[in-house]
């Protein structure tokens, strides 16, 4: 007997490479005799019903994403509040989180459907824009949360503070606030460490600092980290989510981050190792 029975279908908009998949996918499921829910993406194709994120949300015990990394971000930020897990079909093209095959998709299925799977939970961040004391606007993360200049290649100039304690002022093009599973994302392209995804931990990343002596920084997830940017320094930027929801920022405003309570509950079939996928993304090189 399964351990789920009301399954999600999430994927990505406007990508006939999906199409193909997605039926086999509900096939598979009506055939074993799941409720099969849809988001607007997969019912638009499916042609079935759809309902809104947060109504799939809450009546789903199991969410199945088709699509890349970038579409499981998406519905990771959602359902991480309802703690609803989620499996990954991969069509995109690393496949860090999204790690079911295409080929191997009903094997692999029947396997996590029947209690057979590793389940990891990561962190997401959440963040607070704030000008003259009032929020402007926040967002969740579980990949970065980006402080960065916009429609100009300039430097911008920001003060960090941990905790409450001050820790530095930099010029650079910008900085990231990186999960571990954002680790492997942006902050890996601009220097940052790799971090295991069991890690309670989060990493202060400068981008193209001025100075040199600006490190990667690792910190504890339990810890609050505070941006403000430069008052004398009239630098349009702004404070972007997954590379997503922008918040526009002027100078004087503070971004205030720290890791949500919840997590978002990962499903891999039985195999899964996270060095194999290091190895196998970054190429690095084989075991002697």
């Amino acid at each position: 007997m399964s351990l789920f029975s009301h399954i999600g279908i999430f994927t990505k908009p406007n990508d006939i490479r999906v199409d193909k998949t997605l039926f086999q996918l509900h096939e598979f499921l009506i055939q074993r005799g799941f409720q099969v829910f849809c988001d607007q993406n997969a019912g638009l194709i499916l042609g079935l019903p759809a309902m809104s994120a947060e109504e799939l949300a809450r009546r789903i015990d199991l969410a199945i994403v088709v699509g890349g990394d970038g579409t499981l971000l998406g519905a990771g930020r959602l359902l991480a509040a309802y703690e609803v897990p989620i499996v990954g079909i991969n069509l995109g093209r690393l496949g860090f989180l999204v790690d079911v095959s295409p080929d191997e998709m009903g094997t692999q299925l029947d396997a996590i459907l029947a209690g057979e799977y590793r389940e990891e939970q990561r962190l997401i961040l959440h963040a607070e824009a704030e000008r003259d004391g009032e929020i402007i606007g926040s967002g969740d993360a579980l990949n970065d949360v980006v402080l960065h200049v916009r429609d100009e290649i300039r430097m911008i100039e920001f003060t960090t503070w941990i905790d409450g304690s001050f820790v530095n002022t930099q010029r650079a093009d910008g900085i990231i606030i990186t999960t571990p599973t954002g680790s492997t994302a942006y902050a890996l392209s601009s220097g940052g460490p790799i971090m295991h995804p069991a890690l309670q931990a989060i990493a202060l990343v400068p981008v193209c600092p001025h100075t040199l002596s600006d490190r990667p920084l690792v910190l504890s997830s339990q810890s609050t980290v505070e941006l403000q940017l430069d008052e004398q320094r009239d630098v349009p930027a702004r404070v972007s989510f997954d590379g997503h929801n922008n918040i526009e920022l002027e100078s004087g405003d503070r971004v205030r981050i720290s890791a949500r309570p919840e997590k978002v509950h990962l499903l891999h079939p039985q195999g899964y190792d996270y060095f194999h996928i290091l190895r196998e993304k970054l190429h690095w090189g084989v075991q002697l």
